[in-house]
């Protein structure tokens, strides 16, 4: 360290180090000298290596080891977790992963197996989320069966948060010994389009739920005399009127956003509405925030949050080659810096709907996390191999960790504020 910092000349010095060492006015930086001869071998030494000292922890904070460079959405998270924000870190290899295998857990969906569709290498399985300052705790799968006796689990949004729930019932179920005790209520399969999913664990009483609701407002038909154009009206301040169903939970996680697009709205017809009335200028932004708002009212006036643990997670990083969707190119190895996708405007505006909910609500901000793993992405191995998916993971695989972080938030004894 040291060897760096040379004083046989002012130039490799800056000039607040020289002002900070108190040299005052020197006509010339070339000789650090006294006259007294005796001074240069009794004190001389000793002022050096007093000045080497300071000198090298000088360097040490200036030079050596700069502070991070610290990116908007990480300013925005830097108090999310209490002592320890989870959500700034890197992936590093794990060779105790996966959590279970996909092939002996019948909730694992086909489309999301990326080994059984055929895709050869593993590495994407062996890696685990490391935040910057902390460790997740590993938990024992046994201790969290026995805490969610009795409970009722509710995931609620689109496809992502059914990866997120098939993830956890694979975990869970690696601790159950007999198998066919865990089961879906009703017999359903799961299927792209179905509106719930309710599935049993009865040696421990508890069930884990999933409902479709990908925009969480209500979808409606089109008003009379409208323009041809519009097919559906999407009810902006009206929360999705199977909500209802959601209120009587004990953990209730959200997510939307990948909906929220041209081609999924208005090239399909879906514009908004608000107070009953059409708003066909209003863009996806503007109409993304108001139904956050409305989520906000809803959970302010409905959930008691004294029994319901509330989570919204954050948007999930997408991979896409090109902006028409459609070239997806699935790494090996996950990238090593972000490119810019760890922000994300509806992650902003989420992270500000939930900072200003009067109730307690947990944020899962996975939008960093997920920014590295462009190798962890369905790409081809589905159960739709001509269409390829840069937005859904595989299982397993990314969608375990956000469990993992949710078992964290749910059963440590820390308690976590978003304030």
């Amino acid at each position: 360290m040291v060897k760096k910092l040379k004083f046989s000349s002012c130039g490799h010095l800056r000039s607040d180090l020289v002002k900070d060492l108190n040299f005052g006015k020197m006509k010339h930086c070339h000789t650090w000298g006294f006259h007294s001869f005796n001074g240069v071998l009794v004190i001389g030494p000793l002022l050096l290596l007093f000045l080497v000292a300071i000198a090298s922890g000088y360097f040490y904070n200036t030079y050596s080891f700069p502070e991070p460079i610290v990116h908007e959405n990480e300013n925005r998270t830097s108090n999310l977790s209490g002592k320890c924000n989870f959500f700034v870190g890197n992936w590093v290899p794990d060779e105790s992963y996966p959590l279970y295998d996909a092939s002996e857990c019948p909730f694992a969906e086909q489309g999301f197996s990326c080994l059984a569709n055929g895709r050869e290498d593993k590495e994407y399985l062996k890696w685990r989320w490391k935040p910057r300052n902390c460790e997740i705790p590993r938990f024992d799968v046994h201790e969290i069966l026995e805490k969610l006796r009795g409970k009722r689990v509710v995931f609620v949004g689109d496809s992502l948060s059914r990866t997120q729930w098939e993830s956890m019932i694979c975990i869970l179920m690696t601790g159950v010994e007999d198998k066919k005790s865990v089961y879906e209520v009703k017999g359903r399969k799961i299927t792209r389009q179905i509106r719930h999913l309710q599935v049993r664990f009865s040696s421990f009483n508890f069930t884990v739920e999933f409902y479709r609701s990908i925009f969480l407002v209500q979808p409606g038909a089109s008003p009379k005399r409208s323009p041809k154009r519009i097919k559906k009206a999407l009810m902006l301040d009206k929360m999705d009127d199977i909500s209802k169903e959601w209120i009587q939970s004990d953990i209730l996680i959200f997510n939307t956003g990948h909906w929220w697009t041209p081609t999924k709205l208005f090239e399909l017809g879906w514009y908004f509405q608000i107070d009953g009335k059409m708003k066909l200028g209003m863009t996806i932004n503007g109409a993304f925030k108001q139904a956050l708002a409305t989520w906000k009212s809803w959970v302010e006036k409905k959930v008691n949050t004294d029994r319901t643990r509330v989570f919204f997670r954050t948007f999930e990083a997408t991979h896409w080659s090109d902006e028409s969707r459609e070239k997806c190119n699935v790494t090996r190895l996950p990238w090593s810096e972000t490119k810019g996708k760890d922000e994300n405007l509806f992650s902003d505006m989420i992270i500000d709907t939930v900072r200003n909910v009067s109730n307690p609500v947990t944020l899962l901000h996975v939008t960093p996390m997920g920014a590295y793993r462009s190798d962890a992405h369905v790409g081809t191995w589905s159960d739709n191999p001509l269409v390829p998916d840069c937005s859904h993971y595989c299982l397993p695989g990314v969608p375990d960790m956000w469990n993992e972080l949710l078992f964290t938030f749910l059963f440590s004894d820390q308690q976590y504020q978003i304030y």
